[in-house]
């Protein structure tokens, strides 16, 4: 009779904790659900280019608040930006702000674009090295339940030279995969250009095309003959993430070009070394 009394009580103890756990869960997940929202920028970093011609280039920086109640806030609320002292970008040499402020509106999704000037008046190219801007959200106001994020952008400055990347080219890459084994793959693609310096390959990795869908290839720039993968994700649809080792060249003479890049996942990447020789 005491065993079986000891066994009672040992599970209605049980029954007790496992009922005090839920509520205590459930309470966390409610206060979560009425947590602050933060507003900031949508990437950490990214890159932008212009030829140093002399002229002002605008670019637009997509700014957000996103958080648990972000799409049920009634009110504007505006982030004001400001240049943080890492940077190695000068104001009024490299870039310039016009306002400071943003307004992001329930009508707009709480989305919008912060507006950058790239200034190339006295740059001569090629730079020893791209400026880098960085840039933070300093004050949030419009709705106490959006606060700043605290996370900066990092913006590398690309200085370019006229660049001349599209067209067909037939392209050797050397593959290697998460256990080390290496793969020489051979294909035929076409660079099109996207922007000032940009350009869009027709694949990207081992895949093809069709199996992985999105966006085709990946995004790269050339900087007065210097390759750079930016980081991005898979195709713009998976969470895979494509990145340059910052070592690419455009060869001068024959216009061929090489890129090394990786395409990562938290527990481990491939890399490709391609060859991209011009018909």
């Amino acid at each position: 009779m005491k065993t079986l009394k000891y066994f009672l009580i040992l599970i209605l103890g049980i029954g007790m904790f496992n009922s005090c756990l839920f509520e205590e869960t459930a309470a966390d997940l409610e206060k979560n659900g009425q947590g602050p929202n933060i507003g900031g920028f949508e990437q950490a970093r990214t890159s932008l280019s212009a030829i140093a011609d002399g002229e002002v280039y605008n670019f637009d920086l997509k700014v957000k608040v996103f958080g648990p109640t972000s799409m049920n806030l009634t009110k504007d609320v505006t982030l004001t930006i400001a240049a943080d002292p890492s940077s190695t970008a000068i104001q009024g040499k490299h870039y310039r702000i016009e306002n400071p402020n943003v307004t992001l509106s329930p009508g707009q999704n709480m989305l919008g674009y912060f507006k950058i000037t790239m200034l190339t008046e006295g740059i001569e190219t090629p730079l020893a090295k791209s400026p880098v801007l960085v840039l933070k959200v300093t004050q949030v106001t419009g709705d106490p339940m959006v606060l700043n994020s605290g996370k900066p952008i990092s913006i590398t400055m690309n200085y370019a030279c006229p660049s001349f990347l599209e067209g067909t080219y037939d392209v050797t890459t050397e593959y290697t995969g998460y256990d080390g084994s290496v793969t020489i793959l051979e294909w035929t693609e076409t660079i099109t250009n996207t922007g000032i310096g940009e350009y869009r390959t027709e694949r990207v990795g081992h895949w093809t095309p069709a199996a992985l869908g999105g966006t085709p290839g990946f995004t790269f720039t050339d900087v007065c003959g210097q390759i750079s993968v930016p980081g991005q994700n898979l195709v713009d649809l998976y969470s895979n993430w494509v990145e340059g080792t910052d070592f690419g060249s455009v060869d001068e003479v024959t216009g061929n070009l090489y890129i090394e890049y990786s395409v990562c996942v938290p527990t481990g990447c491939r890399y490709y070394k391609s060859t991209y020789v011009k018909q």
